[in-house]
């Protein structure tokens, strides 16, 4: 009996052991700040002394899984992460672990895992608003619009003192990171019993806009600013309808009057007028827009903001320097400052400066692009794993970015030639976000670059199922067909479809000459390229163009325009196979 009583003893020792060294292993290598630490070792006791070793509780089964999501964090491998955390929420009755998993699920766009763990976070902390919001939100992404509806529904009628109609304005942020058009729907559906309102018009009008409806825009628009007239933000609102809808004009000329009718004008409506006179080119009528704002209100940010930008547009660097150097020492908008000081330093040509100013720029829009170029700085300077390790650094700090870092690698790969390592970091971030357009089509590019031509041609169909109503897969397939097989039916079809979804498009427009070119239509094909070249000047365009001209036996009109292409890009690798074809049926 005694030796039974050791023995499991021994068993539950070794059990507590295993469990605080997992901890302690977590410890050392995690930067935990004093408090996480006291609570990794309360853990630990708690595991020591709260119950028998031999019969592992659902907590104890979570507290497996944390330690294995945290460990695969880490490592960087955020697949595991997400799996293992959701594993945690099942098993745990804490509703922060459900959180905790809700949260990375959500941010690496895991949306089985998020969906799961959001439901059990909304069944553990049933009166939580961001717990409601997460399943609202994932359930948009999963493009369940009604179950997203009805969580949404029961998010607006928990709050207490703001009216649900007012607070439809809230989720704008939120809905307007989400996929376009189903953030539209939902948003009309949500603000349905509440027609009448101002707040759920301009809310419908905001959707509207960012999906590029501009029609529901300016009506929605137009009725919360009659509704509520002295409220701004509908009129602001409704003169981008109408800079949307086409109507440049028209939009500079209700902001103006916005400005000029009001015995004092509002600073939003100059800066707004501002923004105006700049996509109309008329930069000095923006800057004295500006300058009236800060004229009144020297402190207002947004001011100064659009200031440095106008500066930099009209290339005065030294004033836009200090203008951004002073929006950085105020600290608002701290990201845009960092971006364009280094943009600065980029133009000067002061590439270690550039480097740490893009380095700083850690979200916001420009966080992607800023990285990507440390990056090309570092390869034009042949530093490439310094390059490289700079991007994995960025991602291991900044999670949210991780899949974005991983696509820059495989760039950064394949610019070496380093094409199998591309392909595999590519099939990485394809693994991760399947529905990534740009890395379905950067692999097809990639495996054309191999000669892999029928692997890139099912990677492109791929795309093309993914997005049947996207002009750039359509047309990646397309002229892959008519440039690399003689399945020009099918080519013609896909890039007709593409045209019409985007008629102006130079590099579809070339591809539609390539095709009728392929298919023995070389007039109509020359004018077609043409056309293209006179919108896009670029080197395969000019090649294509020479080619059909050679094909129509205008020799000298061929030779001629390749030497007028070789000047203007002299190592070229497509011209020279075309001069390499001329020089042979010269020959013969």
């Amino acid at each position: 009996m005694i030796s039974e009583l050791m023995a499991l003893l021994l068993v539950c020792v070794s059990h507590v052991c295993k469990k605080i060294e997992d901890l302690m292993k977590l410890i050392m290598t995690r930067d935990h700040r004093p408090a996480a630490v006291l609570a990794l070792w309360i853990s630990a006791l708690l595991i020591a002394f709260g119950a028998p070793a031999w019969a592992d509780s659902d907590e104890e089964q979570a507290d497996d899984h944390v330690l294995a999501a945290e460990e695969a964090l880490q490592d960087s491998d955020y697949w595991m992460a997400s799996a293992e955390y959701r594993k945690a929420a099942e098993l745990s009755d804490d509703p922060e672990i459900a959180k905790r998993a809700t949260r990375i699920a959500y941010t690496y766009k895991f949306n089985k895992d998020a969906l799961a763990t959001a439901r059990r976070w909304v069944k553990l902390d049933e009166s939580s608003d961001e717990a409601l919001l997460y399943l609202a939100l994932i359930e948009l992404r999963n493009e369940n619009i009604r179950k997203s509806r009805n969580a949404f529904r029961d998010l607006l009628e928990n709050a207490d003192e703001e009216p649900a109609d007012e607070r439809l304005i809230s989720l704008i942020p939120f809905l307007s990171e989400e996929d376009p058009d189903n953030a539209d729907k939902l948003m009309r559906q949500l603000a349905k019993p509440y027609d009448k309102s101002p707040y759920a018009n301009y809310a419908v009008a905001v959707l509207a806009f960012y999906n590029g409806d501009s029609e529901t825009a300016l009506e929605s628009a137009k009725f919360a600013a009659e509704k509520k007239p002295e409220w701004i933000e509908p009129h602001l609102l409704y003169a981008r309808a109408l800079l949307l809808s086409g109507d440049k004009e028209g939009a500079i000329d209700y902001t103006a009057r916005l400005v000029g009718d009001a015995e004092d004008p509002e600073p939003a409506a100059r800066l707004e007028l501002a923004i105006m006179y700049l996509s109309a080119g008329r930069e000095d009528d923006a800057l004295s827009q500006v300058n009236q704002v800060l004229l009144e209100q020297p402190s207002r940010m947004d001011a100064l903001r659009l200031l440095a930008i106008i500066n930099f547009r009209l290339e005065n660097y030294d004033a836009a320097w200090q203008d951004f150097e002073d929006l950085l020492a105020s600290g608002r908008y701290t990201m845009d400052a960092f971006f364009y000081l280094a943009r600065i330093a980029d133009i000067r040509e002061e590439y270690d400066r550039a480097i740490a100013l893009y380095s700083e720029v850690k979200s916001g829009d420009n966080v992607v692009q800023s990285q990507r170029r440390v990056a090309g700085i570092l390869a034009q300077q042949e530093k490439y794993d310094e390059a490289e390790r700079h991007l994995g650094q960025f991602a291991a700090d900044n999670p949210s970015h991780a899949v974005d870092m991983m696509q820059a690698q495989a760039q950064l790969l394949a610019s070496q030639e380093r094409y199998e390592e591309a392909l595999d970091r590519y099939d990485e971030v394809i693994r991760y976000r399947p529905r990534n357009e740009n890395a379905l089509l950067s692999k097809g590019e990639l495996l054309l670059r191999m000669e892999r031509l029928e692997e890139a041609i099912a990677v492109y169909r791929e795309a093309v199922e993914l997005f049947p109503e996207s002009a750039i897969s359509l047309n990646a397939l397309g002229y892959t067909l008519a440039d690399r097989t003689d399945r020009y039916k099918e080519a013609h079809k896909l890039i007709k479809k593409a045209l019409k979804i985007d008629p102006n498009s130079a590099a579809i427009i070339d591809s539609w000459g390539w095709v009728l070119y392929r298919q023995g239509d070389y007039e109509q094909a020359l004018a077609e390229l043409e056309r293209a070249y006179t919108d896009f000047q670029d080197p395969e365009v000019a090649a294509h163009i020479i080619e059909v001209l050679w094909k129509m036996e205008r020799h000298s009109e061929a030779i001629d325009r390749l030497a007028d292409a070789e000047e203007l890009w002299p190592e070229d690798e497509l011209l020279e196979r075309v001069r390499v074809m001329i020089e042979a049926e010269s020959e013969d």
